[in-house]
């Protein structure tokens, strides 16, 4: 029993460390999460060389796993975003859902389709013009849809394949990459839309003050928008008026989205640009559910595997990219996506390594006797550590990697699927976004909110989407 209890303290010091490392003396994560691993192999009792093997070993087995995913992955949404098709994708869901659904629309394209683009560029390249959308959607404009960005950006990097936290939780939890995809996607759609439409409840009922919550608007922008439903009605019901001269109406018109409508003529339909990416999700969920049905054939083995099926949506994109914007503009959006990788890839790894040192101190069995498998505590368990990491460091991949990577031992110990793990660790991380954050400040600038209120659009509105996907987990625990 005292041996138990000084493998928990020493885990304790190990993640308390990494903490301090990160925020008080600004040390690289990915260096502050090996210092974390090294310390925690070496006081728990193992030898040196065993330590460095433990911690190497885990990097080299979590990068056989989802290296060359979350590689081809960043690659993929950087072409995409060379080839316009966001801001013209964000253009098409307000001609289809109109305003009042745009929110919505634009959270769940966000959150499971467009996660294959690295995070701050696809909250840089949509907030503007989200942003000058906001008074077509009426009374709170605004916060309704920096709601919607904040709490689908940040959901769709922990649930949706390929996001960079949900592949870095599916390779530390050994969960296949098509599972992930098929139950990821079965809590984010939930989860996104009742957390908007809480919000919007919110919103109706005093939680947003105009003057407080917003600075000024742009210029030619109305900060009310009382009249929404004239500019509405005329333009949403034809679609021989572009999208640029609707927005015109409530002053300016986002940069490319009037001539990406006005030349669509000699521009590739947006289902085109975006047919590899889901083609390549197609591929994965097919694979997770022959695997379920257990049919095994080597042909569709090899094309649904994942790492092929992103190899075919590279491939793809590229060649779509070369026809419509050429050759050097697709060279350098890869030489941009490698540079994103590469960080991604070391955090990611070692994270593995943490998870590896904290399994091989039998911290798992040690847990495992404190629950039992039909119970929820080591679900609300793993959601608090993340939540307390996401809150202490400000990362949402780091608190969801090292929450699943301590208790990863605890599936195998008492029949928990790593299914659940992963999902309640990934809703942890979501807890409490902060101005530790960078995706914080840049919904602040980027949307026209104050301080105040980001931290009601952002910090409360991911908060209650954290709360509401750990519910919509426990749920799915009952049936798996």
């Amino acid at each position: 029993m005292t041996s138990e209890i000084i493998t928990i303290i020493h885990t304790a010091i190990a993640i308390l460390g990494v903490v301090v490392l990160i925020t008080r003396f600004r040390l690289n994560p990915a260096v502050a999460l090996v210092i974390g691993s090294l310390y925690l192999g070496l006081a728990t009792g193992h030898p040196p060389t065993e330590t460095i093997g433990t911690i190497t070993g885990g990097f080299g087995e979590i990068m056989a796993e989802v290296g060359l995913l979350i590689t081809f992955g960043v690659l993929l949404g950087s072409m995409l975003s060379e080839m316009n098709a966001i801001q013209r994708l964000v253009s098409h869901l307000l001609r289809v859902f109109g305003p009042r659904g745009l929110p919505y629309a634009m959270g769940l394209t966000i959150g499971t389709v467009l996660q294959s683009i690295f995070l701050d560029v696809l909250l840089v390249i949509s907030a503007p013009l989200a942003r000058k959308m906001a008074p077509l959607i009426g009374k709170h404009g605004t916060p309704r849809i920096a709601t919607a960005l904040a709490i689908s950006l940040e959901c769709g990097i922990v649930f949706m394949v390929p996001g960079v936290a949900a592949l870095a939780l599916a390779g530390v939890l050994g969960v296949p990459l098509g599972q992930m995809l098929l139950f990821g996607l079965i809590v984010i759609v939930p989860t996104i839309v009742i957390s908007i439409f809480i919000m919007t409840l919110l919103f109706r009922v005093g939680f947003w003050n105009q003057k407080l919550d917003e600075t000024q608007p742009l210029e030619g922008e109305h900060a009310d928008a009382s009249d929404e439903p004239e500019v509405q009605l005329a333009p949403l019901k034809t679609e021989s008026i572009p999208v640029g001269d609707r927005l015109s109406k409530v002053g300016g018109v986002p940069r490319g989205v009037a001539v990406a409508e006005r030349t669509t003529t000699s521009e590739p339909k947006l289902i085109l640009l975006f047919a590899p990416l889901l083609l390549c999700l197609g591929l994965i969920a097919t694979g997770a559910i022959l695997q379920i049905v257990g049919v095994e054939i080597d042909a569709l083995v090899l094309v649904t595997d994942p790492v092929f099926a992103l190899l075919l949506a590279v491939l793809g994109t590229s060649i779509i990219g070369r026809l419509t914007v050429g050759g050097k503009s697709v060279e350098k959006s890869v030489v941009a996506g490698f540079r994103e990788s590469g960080q991604i890839l070391i955090l990611t790894g070692v994270g593995g390594s943490l998870a590896a040192t904290v399994a091989a101190t039998g911290l798992g069995d040690i847990l495992g006797q404190a629950f039992s498998a039909n119970s929820f505590a080591p679900l609300l368990i793993v959601w608090a550590i993340a939540a307390v990491l996401h809150i202490a460091v400000g990362s949402v991949t780091i608190s969801a990697i090292t929450a699943a990577g301590i208790l990863a031992p605890i599936a195998s110990v008492i029949g928990l699927d790593p299914i659940l793990i992963a999902l309640a660790a990934g809703a942890g991380s979501l807890f409490a976004v902060h101005v530790t954050s960078n995706t914080f400040w840049l919904l602040q600038s980027l949307l026209g909110q104050t301080t105040r209120g980001t931290l009601k659009t952002c910090t409360v509105g991911v908060s209650v989407a954290s709360v509401v996907a750990l519910l919509v987990t426990l749920v799915l625990s009952i049936f798996i």
